[in-house]
């Protein structure tokens, strides 16, 4: 396939009829269900994904029930090429274009790197790394050709710190390919309209360090937190909708840490 022109001239700006494609979507109480409903209360058609059937359907039956009806759920593997690619034919069939993509999937470790072992580690980098590329790339090959396009890449501090509040090296390893990847996209992408950034979350209260926190394990991850908690995952949803929103056209190649303070360099 032969990739376009750059778009010299694109002015970056969102078209009114505009899918955002979320990762991560079928937590129960994950960061990717809150921000599917934010996108969809800003007038974003959304598409969830996940590996978790069930969860999406109920997210999707949750949206709609509040009056969103362009939401359609779509089972993905995201760290398989071909679940990718019947994600994205479905979606240029139900849903209008897809100008923006939200990798939130990601999977923690505990593992420490000389004790890791290699199909762990695999596992780990399939899903936060491969997944997040493999979105990346479908969803590039649709905003290229429309001069404009938001994408959004999950870190965390640990790729900064090393890890230790849950996860460890192997997934501090994986994080920090997330930022190279999304500093090599906007670096790429951005003569064709697109921009390319990457959260990076502190603690969060969602269900990924090992079930919800309990307040004895909020007080403890809250130690070395400027703002004393931990945070939550409307906090980095509200985020992710600035950086697809027309005002957050001119952000690109940026790691925005939403963390209290805990991580600062």
């Amino acid at each position: 396939m032969t990739t376009p022109a750059p778009a010299t001239t694109a002015s970056g700006a969102l078209p009114d009829q505009r899918t955002a494609v979320v990762t991560g979507a079928g937590g129960p109480a994950g960061i990717g269900r809150v921000t599917a409903r934010l996108l969809a209360e800003s007038g974003w058609h959304v598409a969830l994904v996940d590996v978790n059937a069930e969860g999406l359907a109920e997210v999707e039956a949750e949206l709609r029930d509040a009056g969103h009806d362009g939401v359609l759920a779509v089972p993905t593997d995201i760290a398989s090429e071909a679940s990718v690619k019947e994600l994205f034919e479905r979606l240029d069939a139900e849903l209008p274009p897809v100008v923006a993509l939200v990798n939130l999937a990601g999977i923690a470790c505990t593992a420490t790197l000389h004790e890791c072992e290699l199909a762990e580690f695999e596992r780990v980098m399939a899903v936060n790394v491969t997944g997040s590329y493999l979105m990346l790339k479908a969803a590039a090959a649709r905003m290229i050709p429309q001069g404009v396009g938001r994408i959004v890449n999950t870190s965390s501090i640990t790729a900064f710190d090393g890890g230790g509040t849950f996860s460890k090296g192997v997934y501090a390893t994986a994080k920090a390919a997330v930022v190279g990847m999304a500093h090599g996209g906007a670096r790429e992408l951005g003569q064709y309209g697109i921009t390319v950034n990457v959260l990076a979350p502190g603690p969060i209260d969602t269900e990924i360090m090992g079930g919800r926190l309990t307040d004895e394990r909020k007080t403890s991850m809250s130690a070395g937190i400027p703002l004393g908690r931990v945070g939550r995952p409307d906090e980095i949803a509200a985020t992710v909708v600035f950086l697809l929103s027309d005002g957050g056209g001119y952000i690109n190649g940026a790691t925005i840490q939403v963390d209290g303070g805990k991580y600062m360099h």
